[in-house]
């Protein structure tokens, strides 16, 4: 895994793309959530789409629930536009808080019924590994 371009990185959030394998890689830091939290997913799209990324990270170990209006942003208006980009698969590092892994569930459900293909784990590098071995072929096999 060689090229790594931060892309955001300050007190609550960190976003990077992993080039060669075209994984978009957010470490939420802190509990987040209004501007800040769209921010960071609107920047990974923004990056889904010009790089034709088809993978994303989600390190949320150090957050909570993610407020309702927030909620209803990522399901209704950033969700479409990912799956649009050509977003296949999703690898999550839960939150270590029950009430944010509550929160995580309703946001896994509504991707993978969306087709996006969607593993749950409590470690980075796991995470990262599983991703890594996940290629588009396998989807379209299934198909």
């Amino acid at each position: 895994m060689a090229a790594r371009t931060i892309i955001i990185d300050n007190d609550y959030a960190t976003l990077q793309y992993l080039e060669d394998e075209k994984i978009v890689h957010h470490q939420f830091h802190q509990f987040i959530y209004g501007q800040a939290f769209r921010d960071v997913l609107s920047t990974g799209l923004d990056v889904m789409r010009q790089y034709h990324a088809t993978k994303w990270l989600s390190d949320d170990r150090e957050t909570a629930a993610i407020p309702v209006e927030d909620s209803q942003w990522a399901i209704h208006e950033w969700q479409p536009q990912a799956i649009k980009a050509g977003w296949k698969f999703w690898a999550i590092v839960m939150p270590k808080k029950v009430v944010g892994q509550m929160n995580m569930r309703q946001f896994i459900k509504q991707n993978a019924d969306q087709g996006v293909t969607v593993q749950v784990f409590t470690d980075a590098d796991e995470a990262l590994a599983w991703l890594v071995s996940q290629r588009i072929e396998q989807i379209m096999e299934t198909e």
